[in-house]
């Protein structure tokens, strides 16, 4: 009996896994993520095959519209299902919304990992830089890994503009090995690639940094508001805290007053377009909520800001999808 066309075709990606990257997650940092990530390899090696695959189809076409604009002759396939991305390549990296996506991405990925052949399941490396549930983390991982596969968590810090110009940190969680293999890869995306430890230890450091920069923009949207209306400059007292014990990444980068940073361009001169988005700092704002209340960790603060996220929001919806700094613009209407 001759084998079906569609038999053909499985075959030929196993075939070709090796030589292949596949990519599931293209929104704002995802696609940015994967236009480094593929042209760097296609530069390497001009016979490399990637692939990618989202949710939303427009998102994926638009990706291979702009990758295949720079590079014609990459060979770049989209893929319907992440059942098609995983049995296409070896290497996968998701970038997906939070937890719900990753449970239910990776629980359609782990029966292609097991139906491989046992050599093509140890080679095959899932890198997930997604932030969530730090247990969720670990329990999809510890999936992944007992198929053969290897695993790493890997969420970056540094936003959309340090993933376009490819610059990220990356946080990994993972076996020693795992990060070893993984450094290459996020090399391409990133200027930093931290091992933080076993796996789920990536997250853990991402909600603990992010805890902080969450709690610490909102004080700097109320110092710069109350500096103002005492009636310093703003570029003035974002100098003066930018020099002093004040300072931090949320004044002297992410400063959300407009012409405070002199030759910087931080969202708040965009109208806070093409930054972090509120609502994201809200879900960070929530993990770490979620899993201080796990280990019996104290969080007042990280508490309150949460819930201050969360006030922005509810009364301010425009702001949900502009640059969490926007805190600034909530705080301006407020007596």
């Amino acid at each position: 009996m001759r084998p079906s066309a569609r038999c053909l075709k499985a075959l030929e990606r196993i075939q070709l896994r090796n030589r292949s990257t596949s990519f599931i997650g293209l929104g704002r940092m995802g696609h940015e993520m994967a236009l480094n990530l593929f042209s760097k390899q296609f530069a390497h090696d001009a016979d490399a095959h990637f692939v990618v695959c989202d949710a939303i189809p427009d998102s994926t076409r638009a990706f291979a519209e702009k990758f295949l604009g720079q590079f014609p002759s990459a060979k770049l396939t989209i893929a319907s299902t992440p059942e098609e991305a995983i049995l296409g390549s070896q290497t996968v990296v998701t970038m997906l919304p939070s937890s719900p996506e990753v449970e239910a991405v990776y629980l359609r990925v782990l029966p292609i990992l097991q139906q491989l052949p046992s050599a093509e399941a140890r080679g095959t490396i899932c890198i997930d830089s997604t932030t969530l549930d730090v247990s969720v983390a670990k329990k999809v991982a510890a999936d992944v890994i007992s198929t053969g596969a290897e695993m790493v968590d890997a969420p970056v810090s540094g936003g959309v503009t340090g993933a376009k110009a490819g610059t990220l940190s990356f946080l990994v969680g993972g076996s020693e090995a795992s990060f070893k293999r993984s450094e290459s890869i996020l090399s391409l995306m990133g200027q930093r690639i931290i091992h933080c430890g076993g796996s789920g230890s990536g997250l853990a450091a991402k909600i603990c940094n992010n805890l902080v920069l969450g709690v610490q923009q909102i004080v700097v949207g109320e110092a710069m508001l109350l500096g103002q209306r005492l009636g310093l400059d703003a570029a003035v007292l974002a100098g003066v805290i930018n020099s002093s014990t004040g300072g931090c990444w949320a004044s002297s980068v992410n400063n959300p007053v407009p012409a405070s940073l002199a030759g910087k361009s931080p969202p708040c001169e965009r109208d806070y377009e093409g930054g972090f988005a509120t609502a994201l700092m809200l879900k960070d704002m929530g993990l770490a909520k979620d899993v201080a209340k796990q280990y019996a960790s104290p969080i007042p603060l990280g508490e309150t800001a949460e819930e201050m996220y969360r006030r922005v929001i509810r009364e301010q919806p425009e702001l949900a999808r502009k640059d969490f700094s926007s805190v600034y613009r909530y705080l301006e209407r407020q007596k």
